[in-house]
């Protein structure tokens, strides 16, 4: 079948140079940061919202699938094609900033714009996002959070970038540009309340792009806090770490809450890139005290950290408390600190969670692992009082293939976080050696790589860790958790009870009657 038709349609709807057919960008296309599909058709990366519309509106009329792509780090299959005779949509061209109102709280970025850029274009005005941004934030976009769930820094108070969304900017299916929130009102409106009626901003949210490509969004802003204080917490025992993280959780003392297991403290340090990185976070730790004593008082922290954030083996809690004033920081520093005792953790250098904050976007070198080792991450929103029961089930599960595991080089760790007050995020990661996709070679620094050694494909223990994945999809699934980031990898559709599945059914038919938008995405098929 020749795609000639498509590629002349393409070029007419987006420009000649935003559609590409050639073999590099439609394999670097065809994978995320866990697994590869079928290569698209093309790769087309329209100018602006217009041009996006009228190249959906030409993919789907031709009978191929839209795929659309934001920041490119997804490792769900979120836009792998899920078909053949697919064109893959990259957002990356999308990057203006369309307003920063200060007055009305808001700002209006369009989807390729990054986490990263929206917080430093913020910063010189004096304001934020409530939530602003993951840890990928340097590549991951806005198109991207919003259509598979971004949360991060913020989240411990602020809630996902979900939660703070006013209103949306839609391509759908048929070409038609549709709006959300006041954005929809026929008389123009500033884009600030949300509600007006169902909340139609909610149903583009976390959809995978399965309902419609985001081209731009309104988000609301917060001033820049006046002071910021970091504290971190050593215990010997997993479910002790989880339980202070619940309690400081629903204290609401914290923007950022999470704990790490003693394997993900030594593999996040063993990854450092040398001298240079340890220059650069010096560095930003001093410019983000802002110089003088506090910048004296944040070198010695680190110093008092050393090496060794926390004693061997332990499970470390790290909190980030923002506010009006370094006393009211202060003041949710003691009331940590008091929770943590509790619970027998013992205070130590918030080094963690100090250089973090200091430079939170600083570059993709972590989408590889220590050595050049692949992971791929899956998580799990449940309640505080079901985290304990999944933690050990998880452990459990991890138990059952911990030989085969020993055998093939595979390995966990883990991360817990707060969301908001009433949510608990568990996040479990598996690490193994195998040979990099084109994601990885695309968003590592090229002097980073040149220090490994490109690892062979290592099927076996790739086998496995997809094992290790199905398996705790399932015990996800069975104990009711939620997810974000679905993409193609986690059941959505089929795991709703019928009347839900069937009206998100219904929408999908009544906005995409032909089931050309990503294809697969939450389960729903054609």
């Amino acid at each position: 079948m020749s795609h000639d038709p498509l590629i002349r349609a393409l070029q007419e709807a987006a420009g000649a140079d935003a559609v590409r057919t050639d073999e590099s960008a439609r394999q670097l296309a065809a994978s995320d940061l866990y697994s590869s599909g079928p290569l698209p058709v093309a790769v087309v990366r329209p100018p602006a919202a217009e041009a996006v519309a009228r190249a959906v509106a030409v993919t789907t009329s031709q009978g191929y699938a839209v795929i659309p792509r934001g920041g490119g780090l997804s490792y769900t299959g979120g836009y792998t094609c899920g078909v053949e005779d697919s064109v893959l949509f990259d957002l990356s061209a999308l990057n203006r900033i369309r307003e920063i109102s200060a007055q009305d709280m808001f700002v209006v970025a369009e989807a390729g714009v990054t986490w990263k850029r929206l917080y430093e274009a913020l910063k010189p005005h004096g304001l934020r996002l409530p939530f602003f941004g993951t840890f990928s934030g340097a590549g991951a976009t806005i198109g991207g959070g919003l259509s598979h769930g971004a949360l991060f820094f913020g989240s411990a108070r602020y809630g996902s970038a979900a939660d703070i969304t006013l209103g949306l900017e839609v391509a759908g299916a048929d070409g038609a540009l549709i709006h959300t929130g006041q954005w929809a009102l026929r008389n123009a409106a500033k884009p600030v309340f949300r509600n007006f009626g169902p909340d139609l901003t909610g149903l583009f949210l976390h959809d995978g792009g399965s309902l419609g490509i985001k081209t731009q969004a309104s988000l609301r802003l917060i001033r820049a806090p006046a002071a910021t204080g970091y504290a971190s917490f050593a215990f010997a025992a997993f479910e002790d770490a989880a339980l202070a993280l619940s309690e400081i959780a629903r204290a609401g003392i914290a923007e950022d809450a999470f704990v790490l297991d003693s394997d993900a403290i030594a593999k996040s340090a063993q990854n450092q890139q040398g001298i240079g990185a340890a220059i650069s976070a010096l560095r930003s730790v001093v410019q983000s005290a802002g110089g003088g004593v506090a910048a004296l008082r944040a070198l010695i922290d680190l110093a008092r950290g050393g090496r060794t954030v926390a004693p061997p083996g332990s499970y470390t809690l790290h909190c980030v408390m923002a506010g009006s004033s370094a006393a009211a920081v202060a003041a949710e520093q003691s009331i940590a600190r008091k929770l943590a005792a509790s619970l027998r953790g013992i205070s130590i250098a918030a080094t963690v969670p100090r250089i973090a904050r200091a430079e939170p976007f600083a570059n993709l070198n972590a989408v590889l692992g220590q050595g050049g080792a692949r992971w791929a991450a899956l998580n799990a929103k449940v309640a505080h009082s079901e985290a304990a029961t999944l933690i050990e089930a998880h452990r459990q599960l991890v138990a059952r293939r911990s030989s085969e595991m020993a055998q093939r080089g595979v390995t966990v760790t883990y991360l817990l976080s707060a969301l908001g007050t009433h949510s608990f995020s568990f996040e479990s990661v598996f690490h193994w050696q195998d040979e990099w996709l084109p994601v990885h070679l695309a968003k590592v620094d090229a002097e980073v790589l040149k220090g490994y050694s490109p690892p062979q494909a290592n099927p076996a223990a790739r086998a496995l860790v997809a094992a290790l994945r199905e398996d705790t999809i399932n015990l996800f699934r069975q104990i009711g958790a939620a997810s974000n980031q679905i993409g193609r990898a986690y059941p959505y559709v089929d795991a709703l009870n019928p009347a839900p599945a069937a009206l998100i059914r219904g929408l999908k038919g009544l906005l995409d009657r032909n089931g050309r938008m990503n294809p697969g995405v939450l389960g729903l098929r054609h």
